[in-house]
């Protein structure tokens, strides 16, 4: 063996020697204070930063008047997706109205009532068939919502009918058919691939023929931003006005709360196509805080109909301004 060889030889096992005291040296890292919460069977603290947006706003606008960054106040609402005009309102009026020693925190929830304005329920005739046309882009809880609205309807003792104008997704056939079982639904539909006109035209005869209360009418999912699917939607509208000799009651769009922002932008596309009566609002059961639907009230004048918050069929109830505020609010 050579000098050299026997030289890189012993460099070598020194160093591994070295690493080797080093690392029994090293106390063990201790827990993460998430998995010993865990571990205890104890709430995970939320970390800095996250606590409620009524906390925040506390935190920025001082009620001893000592501080009062209304710059931060806009971006926190910004960030809970009211939209950067709604949020100057609400940060203009809850400026004009503090006085120190208030609570900012309660004139931001006075505030975001005064948006939302009074409930508006579903608006139904009660001595005809009423027609409720249901829209939204893929994926916002369409046709569950549906389904749980003819729940809804069924368990008020009123005769439901759907129409499965959704004729591009085998999936969504399947679930009006599980959903028309649940409730006791008719459920008016047809091949794949059907012109979605001609069986709204249909369900709205067959559910006057069977003296059905409401015809439910689904329709796919689509884009905002593609025309000729919205063109289609206008199709479909038109047809429904022929069929029952009058627009359709309630023109709801269904929004998912996780949306954000782009909830503007299709609240105000469809609104433009189809003239929306309301939204209904979805998976409002995770930490979405669903702020969209302030900017969708204040700048497009829409109101909040329904309220999402889980998978079961009574998990779709009638807007509650107040619940929702405090839900905004809260941690």
């Amino acid at each position: 063996m050579g000098p050299w060889i026997a030289i890189v030889i012993v460099v070598v096992v020194a160093v591994v020697l070295v690493v080797f005291l080093r690392a029994r040296r090293r106390p063990a890292a201790p827990p993460t204070s998430s998995s010993a919460a865990r571990t205890a069977g104890q709430t995970v603290a939320r970390p800095p930063g996250r606590s409620g947006l009524g906390a925040r706003i506390r935190s920025i606008v001082r009620a001893d008047g000592a501080t009062a960054d209304w710059d931060a106040l806009g971006e926190l609402l910004i960030r809970a997706d009211v939209g950067p005009a709604t949020a100057d309102r609400i940060v203009r009026d809850v400026r004009d109205a503090y006085e120190p020693g208030s609570d900012p925190s309660a004139l931001v929830a006075d505030e975001i009532r005064a948006v939302l304005g009074e409930g508006s329920e579903l608006d139904l005739p009660a001595d005809r068939l009423g027609v409720v046309l249901v829209v939204g882009v893929n994926g916002s809880g369409k046709t569950t919502t549906i389904g749980k609205l003819a729940a809804r309807f069924a368990a008020e003792g009123r005769q439901v009918s759907l129409a499965g104008s959704d004729t591009f997704r085998a999936a969504a056939s399947e679930q009006l058919e599980v959903w028309a079982e649940r409730s006791g639904a008719h459920l008016v539909q047809q091949s794949r691939g059907a012109d979605p006109g001609s069986v709204a035209f249909d369900a709205v005869k067959a559910a006057e023929a069977r003296g059905s209360d409401v015809l439910i009418v689904d329709t796919a999912g689509r884009l905002h931003t593609k025309q000729p699917l919205m063109e289609e939607l206008k199709k479909v509208r038109r047809v429904l006005e022929k069929a029952a000799g009058r627009a359709p009651d309630e023109t709801l769009l269904v929004l998912d709360a996780t949306t954000g922002q782009n909830g503007i932008a299709q609240a105000r596309a469809f609104t433009e196509a189809v003239q929306l009566t309301g939204v209904a609002l979805t998976k409002l059961d995770g930490t979405a805080k669903g702020g969209v639907v302030l900017a969708v009230r204040d700048q497009l004048g829409v109101p909040i109909k329904l309220v999402g918050t889980g998978e079961t069929a009574g998990d779709l109830q009638p807007f509650d301004r107040d619940a929702f505020t405090e839900r905004m609010l809260s941690d």
